[in-house]
């Protein structure tokens, strides 16, 4: 070994018993490599809950209006939620469970239908596959609202045919849903199954089992994250879908929260802002709560389907 590489080997040579010496970074340094990232964060989540925390500062004003909320919960007090809970003209409670109803009927079809679908058009091979799927993209691009009043003259025309099916029904509202929502869940979750490998399914046939054997005891399971993804969106559109429920809903007890909550702030000079706020904050605790049981799944679902087509 040469004298120069005895120099170097001796300038890098650590002493025994000092520990190496690490190299300081000054707060430039951490801010240009992670600290923007904390600051943009702290911004994004201020946007984000500052309408939340105003919705609950108004809930809280007895007053009824929004003059006095400019500032956040300068008065507290019950008054609002217990005479939305009490008004016998509107009636929040049946709303409430109105909704629920809906929602989760929408959300378990939308599920049940769209996996059915996913799995066909993932695992068979028939005519007009590429053109089926090609539809349900095109189809989606186009908003609902266009199709109201053709969603109202079809669903008169049903009603006088068939009662329970037609205008201010809950069984039409979800028939509505469900035509509205099968197109683009039915693709968000054939990306997903497509993930899955086939040979899994053929050595289940090679078994004996049959499509629904395979469907129900393999795939399923395996596809629960895309499974809960898809009823949390569905749910979420469906309680908070205003156009179409205040179109096809029109007596009182059949009405929405949406729909219900709308007409206490309908009349500018008769608004009840309050009592809109506390029916809105608990309207949003079932959302919250399904958003929490379902959100080790959410990240998984909303990722794994998007790295094959």
């Amino acid at each position: 070994m040469s004298t120069t590489d005895l120099s170097t080997a001796a300038s890098v040579t650590v002493s025994p018993g000092r520990a190496p010496r690490r190299r300081r970074h000054g707060f430039r340094s951490w801010f240009a490599d992670t600290g923007w990232r904390h600051v943009v964060a702290i911004v994004v989540s201020a946007f984000a809950l500052f309408p939340l925390l105003y919705v609950v500062s108004a809930s809280l004003n007895p007053n009824g209006t929004l003059t006095g909320s400019n500032q956040l919960f300068s008065a507290f007090g019950i008054d609002s939620y217990v005479r939305i809970l009490s008004d016998p003209q509107n009636p929040y409670g049946l709303w409430f469970l109105n909704t629920l109803l809906v929602a989760v009927i929408t959300g378990a079809v939308t599920v049940f239908i769209g996996a059915l679908a996913a799995y066909a058009f993932s695992r068979m091979r028939f005519a007009g596959r590429r053109i089926g799927l090609v539809t349900i993209v095109v189809v989606q691009m186009f908003p609902q609202l266009l199709a109201v009043v053709a969603i109202f003259l079809l669903m008169t025309t049903l009603g006088d045919w068939f009662p329970a099916i037609g205008l201010n029904t809950h069984t039409g509202l979800i028939l509505v849903y469900l035509g509205g929502a099968l197109g683009v869940n039915t693709y968000l979750m054939y990306g997903f199954f497509n993930t899955l490998p086939m040979e899994l399914d053929e050595a289940a046939r090679i078994d004996g089992a049959g499509h629904a054997r395979i469907f129900f005891t393999m795939i399923l399971p395996l596809v629960a994250p895309i499974l809960a993804v898809v009823a949390l969106l569905s749910f979420i559109g469906t309680v908070n879908e205003y156009v179409i429920a205040s179109v096809m809903l029109v007596d009182v007890e059949q009405q929405t929260l949406v729909v219900g909550l709308t007409k206490l702030v309908a009349n500018p000079r008769y608004a009840d802002w309050s009592a809109f706020s506390a029916g809105a904050v608990m309207a949003a605790v079932p959302v919250m709560i399904l958003f929490l049981f379902l959100q080790r799944y959410i990240v998984g679902g909303l990722t794994a389907g998007a790295t094959k087509g």
